[in-house]
């Protein structure tokens, strides 16, 4: 399910609402370990776009 996830993630990165959208959904079906690579692998990739959005995502999953 991780790499699906990693998969639309990029194919829906060039709009902000989308990829913020999919990102969310992603905790539904994860697992907290595939969470944290997701993490990991998010800010790899999308930090300089969107690191507002990865920041607020991820502080709000682990509340």
């Amino acid at each position: 399910m991780l790499e699906y996830i990693k998969t639309i993630l990029l194919k829906v990165s060039f709009d902000k609402k989308l990829f913020e959208k999919e990102l969310r959904k992603a905790f539904r079906v994860l697992v907290p370990e595939e969470i944290k690579q997701l993490k990991q692998w998010c800010y790899e990739k999308f930090s300089e776009m969107y690191l507002f959005i990865l920041n607020n995502v991820f502080s709000k999953a682990q509340a």
